[in-house]
């Protein structure tokens, strides 16, 4: 282990008013993170000191923590590997620490920690002195230190509380947080079942605590986004909510913005508040005095009119623009807010979904924000690529953020993307004790807070997922989102008995369907009374099949593509569906209901960020103008483990063009059309051939495509495994050299033209040189995942360079990558 050594310096310009004070209780106030605060601002994610678990007297000023290991955040407290994860391995207390200095003369200057996430609950020590302890781990937290800090050498400890069953969103502790007691099992097929009756809330769950496999995900403990030490004036932009209204109408078009200003002293003069919208090529302004009549939480409202060259945000065309509000006192600069803005009218009716005013189905699915290796610890680079995954790859126009607030990275991206969000606070299937639905509201107040400027974020989830019904907590609930938001509407997700249920509180009505018609998925009607969205279906309830793995049978792996495309092809048949986010996205980690290796393994994409067989379908809803599409539902295979007749009869390929050639061993084999018979509200219905052939001569298949009789798109697949060969890719050619920024390095076994070789066995040996860590296991059992793979390059902080990744595996030979780690913020 290296001793820590370097000190980190924070300036800040001197103000002439007075220190701040700390509440007298020295608890956390119920701030919430802006990320638009302009201040100095000390990035805390590297330098800290990780411990393991909580020792007494670690939280102390001076703690010898000369053994302790120096990490990065995001970090993970276990090491994971890409499955079987154990949560007794995070399950517990653990403590970091973090030393910094501060100039000789710190002036009159408000000193602010702030946390983006910690997994589950923290207590904050500043100089061995308790500041204050929050719970819930979705959401970010902040503490003014101001009278705590000093000139020097200062100290943050931070006790993470990862063990399961603290009293917050969405543990279930029960009355009691015993270890020695947990309740049975219980499947998520019991708890549709349940959830709709008494027992449910009244009997079964309050009354046993359950293990932290009763909910849906694992939740690895650590400080797994981003912290930040602000350094603000005495009175600073503490929130700004900008608001646009009547956007479709550019002669009534405007922002009305709110301003939070929070003193620590009242000044004798007014202060001036300036408000400026800038973007392609327009620019506006307002300005006005505003006092400040007492010390906290001052409000001032402005408007911004003269918006008629405004451009409305869309899914194709997302435009954003740059708000900032200045704050001025006595004509002198004093502090500054930058936040985003779109202007985009986004409504749920009856008769379905509208987007500026005109009708979208919305397309999508469920994403969980946890990955392999590292949990939910990933940086921004890495959160921002499954944004880039389900809008660029799998042609989504919304995501569900389930079942918790998720990285503001990831909704960035989205809001630069144009990818529409559900957002919802923490919770899955379970009520608890008023603490905890008191924790519930909090996170609620807070989530809408943090993500109201972002026109990406279209509707609130602000009843928890699957949870009974309770028209008290839910009024409350419904109450609060409109009195922060009224420009949103609010769902929460159903499920089971209560798809007819008459006690809703919400705008929204959304149910997740794992209704089925013998093998296959079908949806229940749209509920006449709401606005009616499907909010999850297929997963491993109502498909064909409970897993989908790459090492399952090739009909398992095509089947999960056909049930998505059979409950879309039912939300399309429709008008009054405003449309369907199906389950899931990426596979996640978990302990409950149908998993295998501590994995579910229901999503389109592979834990890995890598498309499956099911992912075809999403891959071929594109305007063939933007790109042409072909994907075969199968694997053009003769192998040990495939049939010996090919894909079959009823073979699927799915793609957007309007007619398919096939070649196979360079014969003209069949010419066909899309099925639009099965399949006849999809955009772009795939194509049925027979592909009985005899594979002992391993034939290639050849496709090629065609639009209005061009051909506009060919592809090749090889039978021959003697010319399959081994693939490295990364996403990413530049990082940047901060000890925390990473890229995926992918591989896999391809054919001659490649395309993915199925089964594919052996291990896979990596090396990296260079400035760069490994995020990932080595060797890595490539036949675990049915022939593919992958790792994260993680950079070293100040520390640029090449660096070369190699990877070897134990048939096929070795591939080789580099990834170059940058100074600065060219990365």
């Amino acid at each position: 282990m290296k001793r820590y050594t370097r000190r980190v310096f924070l300036r800040s310009s001197v103000m002439g008013l007075a220190l701040a004070t700390l509440p007298a209780d020295g608890g956390w106030k119920s701030e919430v993170v802006s990320h638009g605060l302009s201040a100095k601002s000390l990035n805390l994610n590297t330098d800290w000191l990780f411990g393991g678990e909580y020792v007494p007297g670690s939280t102390d000023l001076d703690f010898n923590d000369k053994e302790f290991e120096r990490v990065t955040l995001p970090h993970c407290v276990a090491h994971l590997s890409w499955r079987n994860w154990d949560p007794k391995s995070w399950e517990k207390r653990w403590i970091y620490r973090r030393h910094f200095n501060l100039p000789d003369k710190l002036g009159n200057i408000r000193f602010f920690l702030r946390f983006e996430g910690v997994m589950t609950g923290a207590s904050v020590y500043i100089n061995g002195q308790l500041i204050g302890r929050h719970l819930g781990g979705y959401l970010p937290f902040k503490a003014e230190i101001t009278q705590l800090v000093s000139s020097g050498h200062n100290v943050v400890a931070v006790i993470d509380d990862a063990r399961w069953g603290l009293d917050v969103p969405p543990d279930r502790p029960g009355p009691s947080t015993s270890s020695e007691s947990v309740a049975p099992e219980i499947s998520h097929l019991q708890q549709m079942q349940m959830q709709s009756s008494k027992i449910y809330r009244r009997a079964y769950l309050p009354e046993t605590p359950y293990p932290s496999s009763s909910v849906d995900f694992w939740q690895p403990g650590g400080i797994y986004r981003e912290a930040y030490l602000e350094a603000v004036p005495p009175i600073f932009i503490a929130d700004v909510f900008a608001k646009p209204v009547d956007v479709l109408d550019s002669n009534r078009r405007r922002v009305e913005v709110e301003c939070t200003i929070d003193a620590s002293v009242v000044p004798r003069d007014p202060v001036q508040v300036q408000v400026e919208l800038y973007g392609h090529g327009m620019r506006s302004s307002i300005s006005r005095t505003a006092s400040i009549r007492r010390r906290g939480r001052n409000r001032v409202m402005l408007t911004i009119t003269g918006l008629e060259d405004v451009n409305l945000w869309d899914i194709e065309d997302p435009k954003l623009y740059e708000l900032r509000v200045t704050l001025r006192y006595r004509g002198k600069y004093l502090h500054s807010y930058h936040t985003r803005i779109g202007f985009r009218e986004a409504r749920f009716t009856k008769e379905g979904f509208f987007l500026n005013g005109r009708r979208l189905k919305l397309f999508g699915l469920n994403r969980h924000q946890f990955y392999p290796y590292a949990g939910g610890a990933m940086p921004a680079r890495v959160q921002r690529k499954d944004a880039e995954i389900l809008k660029k790859e799998l042609n989504c126009n919304m995501v569900r953020c389930s079942h918790y607030p998720q990285s503001p990275h990831f909704l960035d991206a989205c809001d630069e993307l144009g990818l529409m969000v559900w957002e919802e606070a923490p919770g899955w299937g379970y009520l608890g004790d008023q603490k905890w639905l008191g924790r519930a509201l909090r996170d609620i107040k807070q989530m809408i807070i943090r993500d109201r400027n972002r026109p990406s974020v279209i509707i609130w989830g602000v009843r928890l997922n699957e949870t009974p019904n309770d028209s008290s907590f839910y009024s409350k609930a419904q109450a609060v989102a409109k009195a922060l938001d009224d420009s949103r509407q609010t769902t929460g997700a159903m499920i089971g008995s209560l798809y007819a249920t008459k006690d809703f509180q919400q705008d929204v009505f959304s149910y997740n369907d794992y209704h089925k018609n013998g093998n296959w998925p079908t949806l229940n009607p749209p509920r006449a009374d709401y606005p009616y969205m499907v909010s999850e279906a297929v997963g491993s309830l109502s498909g064909p099949y409970h897993y989908y793995r790459r090492t399952d049978p090739a009909e398992v792996q095509s089947a999960q593509a056909t049930a998505h495309a059979i409950v879309h092809d039912i939300a399309a048949s429709d008008e009054r569906y405003c449309g369907l986010l199906a389950w899931s996205g990426f596979d996640y980690e978990s302990g409950t209901g149908y998993v295998y290796e501590e994995v579910k393994w229901n999503g389109v994409v592979d834990l890995f960020r890598v498309p499956k067989l099911g992912a075809a379908f999403y891959i071929s809803q594109v305007d063939p103008r933007v790109r042409p599409v072909i994907e075969p539902g199968f694997y053009w295979d003769f192998g040990p483990n495939s049939p010996a007749q090919g894909p079959g009869e009823n073979a699927l390929i799915w793609s957007n063009c309007d007619r398919l050639e096939l070649f196979v061993g360079e014969e003209h084999y069949a010419s066909v059309e899309p099925d639009s018979d099965s399949f006849p509200h999809l955009r772009y219905p795939p194509f049925r051939v027979d592909l009985r052939v005899d594979g002992a001569s391993k034939p290639d298949l050849r496709i090629d495509g065609y639009l209005q009789g061009r051909r506009v798109i060919s592809r090749r697949f090889s039978s021959d495994a003697s010319r399959d060969r081994f693939l490295l890719t990364v996403d990413d050619a530049e990082i940047r050299a901060d000890g925390s920024d990473a890229t995926r390095a992918a591989f896999r076994v391809v054919d001659a033209y490649g395309a993915p070789r199925p089964f594919a066995g052996g291990e896979v040996f990596l090396s990296l040189k260079g400035p760069g860590d490994l995020v990932g296991q080595s060797p890595f059992p490539l036949g675990d995942n049915g022939g593919v793979g992958a790792v994260w390059i993680r950079s070293q902080q100040g520390k640029p360079g090449a660096i070369h990744i190699r990877a070897e595996h134990s048939d096929l030979g070795n591939a080789t990558a580099m990834v170059r780690s940058v100074s600065g913020r060219r990365a």
